[in-house]
């Protein structure tokens, strides 16, 4: 059984128990199967599923493919479990819908990260997709990192827990939930440990072949490294529109990376050897050019909160002004100009957050200007049975993100401007925020 059927099955499992508990306690469990078929039929009918955005207005990607000058680059990073290059298919065909890119690239390019850091560590798959809309001639190029390789290795320490010989011993049903907890809880553990340098350098990696290189010049396959920015890049980095999006683990995983590259930046001598930095190019006006740009992050099912706890703070915090006001004494000093955080929430997914007000001043990076946009959104529908309980399918609201018309055609297009979908106009409540 693969994975999407674990997740099919899983949420199925989900679902049966919480439709028989309502049944009981409604005192209707004699009605049967037409009882139940009418729940489920009014569930499909009537979509009253929520959805409120609280923050600033934004433009989606929509805004980025319309300018003239430049390149516009997405860059997708997936949460826990294990993933193969791929993963982002369906999501991106959906993009490319609501956007009107009508032709892709035959195929893909793969280029098996690598760094000077640690030659010899596999740091995972960067599968590269190119757009056109064959019109107006509008452009998309979309990085998928896949980074789960790196800890696979580690999770293998379980296989003999669902191995034959002794998963026979569960019963079918709880066989299928273990695989799937023993394929996602180890992750954010192992993140944790040692291998959590290499995950963030192949975030860097990612980021710095989006930035450096277009379409027509990335390797096709192989393993490469890229080796920094240099004066070339500097006019590229300036122009092009970057755009990350990310899910559950993922979305630390960009922070931390962000804040990797903002700390390596400032002090390379920390991060590399005089040997690793010889090979390593850090141009002054390629860092200038990135210090000028604003980068939105769509963090699907966000989980920033819930992965802060424990952990040490930022290496520069509670200093925005210093930093993100022109008049400021370190703004020269900022990694971007500003980084949108638009964080995506179900309430009735067990592991994602919103994020509360002030997080950002103690628990997010000082040099990348942050400022918050939070969505609340039923991603999974909720079943009113009988008027006597709600239900919501935990599985469905924590991975169906991705495939929410909703969230695509406000990723593609904003909210609270003139070129937001018709489809968020009805669908979605937007108040703005303002301090």
């Amino acid at each position: 059984m693969n994975k999407h059927s674990n997740i099919c099955a899983v949420k199925t499992v989900l679902l049966l128990p919480c439709l028989a508990i309502v049944l009981l306690l409604s005192g209707c469990a004699s009605l049967g199967k037409g009882a139940a078929e009418a729940v489920l039929e009014k569930s499909e009918n009537e979509d009253s599923r929520q959805c409120q955005v609280w923050g600033e207005a934004f433009t989606g990607i929509a805004a980025d493919l319309a300018k003239k000058q430049g390149k516009t680059k997405v860059l997708f990073v997936h949460g826990v479990g294990d993933h193969t290059p791929g993963y982002t298919t369906q999501f991106l065909e959906k993009l490319a819908k609501e956007l009107n890119l009508n032709v892709r690239s035959e195929g893909q390019k793969n280029i098996d990260l690598n760094t000077p850091l640690f030659p010899d560590t596999d740091l995972g798959n960067l599968r590269v997709t190119h757009l056109l809309n064959e019109q107006n001639g509008q452009e998309l190029t979309f990085y998928e990192l896949t980074w789960s390789g790196i800890t696979r290795q580690e999770k293998a320490l379980l296989n003999f827990d669902t191995s034959g010989e002794y998963d026979f011993r569960r019963a079918r049903i709880n066989g299928m939930l273990k695989k799937f907890s023993n394929d996602t809880g180890p992750d954010p553990i192992i993140y944790l440990g040692q291998s959590r340098v290499p995950i963030l350098a192949a975030y860097a990696q990612s980021f710095c072949w989006m930035a450096t290189q277009d379409w027509a010049e990335l390797p096709s396959s192989g393993k490469h490294a890229c080796l920094g920015l240099n004066d070339s890049n500097a006019d590229r980095i300036a122009n092009d529109n970057y755009v990350i999006i990310s899910h559950s683990l993922g979305s630390r995983i960009v922070m931390d990376g962000m804040q990797r590259i903002a700390s390596l930046l400032a002090t390379p001598e920390k991060h590399f050897s005089s040997d690793q930095k010889a090979k390593v190019i850090l141009s002054p006006k390629a860092i200038a050019a990135l210090q000028s740009k604003h980068i939105p992050f769509f963090m699907l099912s966000n989980q920033l909160p819930m992965l802060q706890l424990g952990r040490e703070l930022p290496e520069v915090a509670g200093q925005e002004a210093s930093y993100c006001n022109p008049d400021g004494a370190n703004y020269k000093k900022r990694m971007l100009k500003e980084t949108e955080i638009v964080a995506f929430s179900d309430p009735n997914d067990l592991l994602s957050y919103g994020i509360p007000p002030g997080f950002s001043e103690k628990y997010i990076d000082s040099r990348l200007c942050a400022k918050i946009t939070n969505v609340n959104i039923n991603i999974a529908k909720v079943m009113d049975a009988f008027g006597m309980a709600d239900l919501a399918n935990p599985m469905q609201a924590h991975v169906g993100y991705d495939q929410d018309d909703r969230v695509i055609a406000m990723i593609a297009r904003g909210i609270g401007n003139p070129g937001a979908s018709p489809l968020i106009k009805q669908r979605c409540e937007f108040v703005k925020e303002v301090k």
